[in-house]
């Protein structure tokens, strides 16, 4: 990435760019293969599949919703080192739940009444850790590298992340499930290692109060957030975007069993050609803007991936499945003609998509005080997992409605739309010197 893979050789960057991979990576081991074992072991019903699907995709974001601005606070009133040290070492006990909750299911003990409580918990757990940890991977860039740094940053923390997703991904389709349950453990411990070497980030605004209480206080810093309209259009256009992203991951399992009539290995596929496209439009989009945050190529980004969603669409609408239940290969399914239009749609999607969202996320933490970049990013949070929950809500909607899985693609698709026309305000609302204006948040938020 120009400009930016020096960063991988400081200490100021390095460790905490592996903290968050490892996190990631973790997540995604952690859920896909409690997902993948659960849709293709355990239930053999679209419907019970479908709603397991969309009940693990709310439960990661409720915490997003319900704690993120607490998370913010904290992450500008404290060391933001110090809150990484503290979730890391959380991780370690999540996940020992977690990889107790793997073992069941694999032994048959306990699976309805137990196993999958025990994994829906720890994923709930989760979903708190990288609550506590999302305001602070994104706000300590400012504060430990340059401006000119902050967009190269973000688009290798984004890249990374996807990447990490990738490699979680994989890993969850192709190993045993006992050996998951040992290994979200063991990276949890390295994780921990890591992010005990990320430098001090202490708070740059002495004397801020912290509110406990998390309905008033989200209330509040949504409420003066929003108010600052740069601010209030790049939120919603990153909501948008995570909007259409949990329909699209709602639907990948049992889409990929039920239309594509393909097995797990073929779902882990899926999931890891979207990460490598969203860590290729993080790396593109940078080059594109030579390191400057701008939303100028936002608009065309989403209408591009609004086109290829399109394309997804049709490709699954004409997909000549198996009869009698029986599932492809992974090599059957690199053998069927359709393959390469629905991958490479596929990889549209996520291309696009990074190159729309990585700008996004630098403008929140640039265009703000420093010592307010992690309430920023909070804000951001809450709304985007409301967000995410009003889009599981429609997927579901939809379903008990009887609309197929491959037909609520098009939702998607017109939800680009209104991505694009965001996009756009946001381009033209910045495209004057006053938005260089570093307003903030008021003082009692």
């Amino acid at each position: 990435m120009t400009g930016a893979t020096h960063l991988l050789g400081t200490r100021r960057f390095l460790p905490l760019f592996t903290t968050q991979l490892l996190g990631a990576f973790n997540d995604n081991l952690f859920k896909n293969a409690m997902v993948l074992f659960v849709v293709y072991q355990v239930y053999n019903s679209e419907r019970d599949e479908f709603w397991f699907s969309a009940v693990t995709t709310a439960i990661f974001i409720l915490p997003f919703f319900l704690l993120s601005a607490l998370a913010g606070q904290l992450a500008d009133a404290t060391d933001k080192a110090r809150i990484i040290r503290i979730v890391k070492a959380a991780e370690i006990a999540i996940m020992l739940v977690g990889g107790a909750g793997l073992f069941m299911a694999w032994q048959g003990i306990a699976v309805h009444g137990v196993a999958i409580p025990l994994l829906l918990l720890a994923l709930f757990a989760m979903g708190v850790h990288s609550t506590f940890f999302g305001p602070i991977k994104y706000a300590i860039l400012p504060q430990h590298l340059q401006k000119d740094e902050v967009l190269g940053g973000t688009g290798l923390v984004e890249a990374g992340t996807y990447i990490a997703i990738l490699g979680g991904t994989i890993l969850a389709g192709v190993i045993p499930i006992e050996v998951s349950a040992v290994a979200v453990i063991l990276i949890a411990l390295v994780g921990y290692l890591s992010g005990r070497q990320v430098p001090p980030a202490p708070a740059l605004e002495e004397g801020h109060v912290i509110d406990f209480n998390v309905f008033r206080s989200s209330w509040r810093l949504i409420s003066a957030t929003l108010h600052i309209p740069r601010l209030f259009l790049a939120i919603v256009s990153i909501s948008f975007f995570w909007t259409i992203g949990a329909v699209l991951f709602i639907q990948f399992p049992p889409l990929v069993k039920n239309v594509l009539t393909a097995d797990r290995a073929v779902a882990s596929l899926f999931l890891a050609i979207f990460s490598i496209g969203v860590a290729i439009g993080s790396v593109a989009v940078n080059r594109l803007l030579k390191g400057e945050v701008s939303a100028r190529y936002s608009m065309p980004s989403v209408l591009a991936m609004g086109v290829f969603v399109v394309a997804f669409h049709l490709v699954c609408a004409n997909w000549q499945g198996l009869p009698d239940g029986r599932l492809y290969d992974l090599a059957a399914f690199m053998d069927h003609p359709g393959n390469w239009p629905l991958l490479g749609s596929l990889l549209g999607i996520a291309i696009f998509g990074g190159m729309f969202v990585v700008p996004l996320y630098a403008f929140l933490t640039t265009t703000v005080p420093k010592s307010q970049a992690a309430r920023t990013v909070a804000a951001n949070n809450i709304v985007n997992s409301g967000a995410m929950v009003i889009g599981s809500i429609i997927a579901g909607g939809l379903s008990i409605a009887g609309v197929a899985g491959e037909d609520q693609l098009l939702f998607a698709a017109a939800m680009c739309l209104l991505s694009a026309w965001l996009g756009w305000k946001l381009h033209k609302a910045c495209d004057t010197p006053e938005c260089a204006d570093t307003e903030g948040l008021p003082a009692d938020v």
